[in-house]
């Protein structure tokens, strides 16, 4: 998925009321952009890290800029999460994950008391994916979710249990923007009950799949497949 542009280049410092970052551009002009991220950001939101940000003009916009990467370490990370769906549909609709190629990709799909992220079908298979954009590192090449507790990430688990019991394929899809992952986890020491949760329903028979992306300027799109670990 290509990336807004031009990205403009700058210095995070610091975020705060949850959705606002000041940044430093290049040049030293300091401006306020928002971020769309609800989780706490850890080892991405911090001073002194390189980001770039969108620019718009549109003037009905509060802030005219858009936290849209982070550099952590030697990567970009998207932080950006109303565009992790997107990336994840791009690659749904071209058949770049291999256990789910061949269908028809429907987002946005109701079901039990939540709104899943994909509904996916072909003959005689339906399917439920729910995304989760992982961001953190738990080990040094080992990315983990969530970054913060998740009551609501605890509910769309549960809703996938129910999905599987009623003959769908569930599969809960963990989009890693970490580059240097090798394997995923379950963040456990943030929000134990997410692991076993998580535990608990693929035993079920609920599909875990992680998926690295391929993060540039330009754009972010999916990558490899790395195990999950349980």
């Amino acid at each position: 998925m290509k990336l807004p542009a031009p990205l403009l280049e700058g210095i995070l410092l610091r975020r705060y009321k949850r959705f606002f970052v000041d940044i430093e551009l290049l040049g030293g002009r300091v401006v306020v952009a928002h971020t769309p991220n609800t989780g706490s950001m850890k080892q991405c939101a911090i001073a002194g890290h390189r980001v770039l940000i969108s620019q718009s003009d549109n003037p009905k916009r509060k802030l005219k800029y858009t936290l849209e990467l982070i550099k952590v370490g030697v990567y970009w990370v998207d932080t950006h999460t109303q565009r992790t769906n997107r990336v994840v549909e791009e690659a749904l609709c071209n058949g770049w994950i291999e256990s789910l190629a061949g269908y028809k990709v429907k987002p946005e799909y109701k079901f039990g008391d939540s709104r899943i992220d994909f509904y996916l079908e072909k003959t005689n298979s339906k399917v439920l994916v729910e995304v989760k954009n992982v961001t953190l590192c738990c080990r040094e090449t080992t990315a983990c979710f969530p970054d913060a507790v998740t009551t609501r990430g605890q509910k769309h688990l549960r809703e996938l249990l129910s999905a599987k019991q009623q003959g769908y394929r569930a599969v809960i899809f963990f989009l890693v923007q970490r580059n240097e992952a090798t394997e995923f986890v379950p963040a456990d020491d943030i929000d134990p009950e997410y692991g076993r949760l998580l535990r608990k329903v693929v035993a079920a028979g609920v599909e875990a799949l992680a998926y690295k992306t391929i993060v540039t300027p330009e754009e972010n799109r999916v990558g490899e497949q790395i195990p999950v670990l349980l």
